[in-house]
């Protein structure tokens, strides 16, 4: 049976009255979801970061085991070489091995300046890791009373949110499709999410704008869709709204 203009009127007031109530226990929930979600790509983050400045530790340690024994290895070479000086037999033989065992000791100089080096990487390392723990404990500790807080809220909305959910699908099917397209639309653009609005004292409840008479009786009358030239919301008189309170 097709619906007459105030029927569809009703319908659509009917639905943003719902979806109004619905969005007010969201708003009581307010940021707590984003923050949430911040919180975990936090945690996330910084374990990610303590994993690789862990790997990083490692191998310098593994480089410092690296250097030591090629250390313990140019040592023993010199030690070698100093046996073999006792017994060369001309001075070339003596030069070269002499030369060996400064090759070696300037490896050893050059692995013991390395080793330092790692020294100082592994303290800068060491400071930057224990910080990035304590952010992660901090992290955590908000994470988990942001969820509690949340999970709290949740709790003592839920069922009501659940229920109006289930009022909004029940009235959804009384709205054409192309006016259900549009009221979508609207309240995706407005910051309020109201895409259906009364008049009051004279002026969009919406944006704010006047409403000349003559649109104000032709709303009254209920015989057409009428949106704000302003603001584009579909526009219902203030006895609808009184007497959707009512029912």
């Amino acid at each position: 049976m097709e619906q007459t203009v105030e029927q569809k009127l009703k319908a659509l007031y009917e639905l943003q009255t719902i979806h109004t109530k619905i969005d007010r226990i969201r708003q009581v929930r307010g940021e707590l979801p984003m923050e949430v979600a911040d919180l975990e790509d936090d945690v996330a983050g910084l374990e990610t970061r303590i994993q690789k400045i862990k790997y990083e530790l490692d191998d310098v340690e593994d480089e410092i085991v690296t250097r030591k024994n090629l250390i313990k290895d140019a040592q023993a070479n010199i030690k070698k070489y100093e046996t073999q000086l006792n017994e060369v037999k001309n001075n070339r033989e003596y030069d070269a091995i002499s030369k060996e065992i400064e090759i070696q000791g300037l490896d050893i100089q050059v692995s013991e300046k390395k080793i330092r080096e790692y020294g100082f990487e592994i303290t800068s390392k060491t400071q930057v890791y224990e910080k990035a723990l304590a952010d992660l404990e901090s992290r955590k500790s908000d994470l988990n009373a942001k969820k509690d807080e949340l999970g709290t809220i949740t709790a003592e909305t839920e069922k009501e949110e659940n229920e109006l959910n289930a009022q909004a699908e029940k009235a959804i099917p009384n709205i054409e499709e192309r006016l259900l397209t549009a009221y979508n639309r609207l309240r995706q653009n407005a910051k309020n999410g109201l895409a259906v609005v009364t008049i009051q004292r004279d002026s969009c409840s919406g944006c704010f704008n006047q409403i000349p008479p003559q649109r104000q009786s032709d709303i009254r009358q209920r015989k057409k869709i009428i949106v704000c030239e302003h603001c584009g919301r579909i526009l219902v008189d203030e006895q609808m709204a009184l007497e959707a309170e009512t029912v």
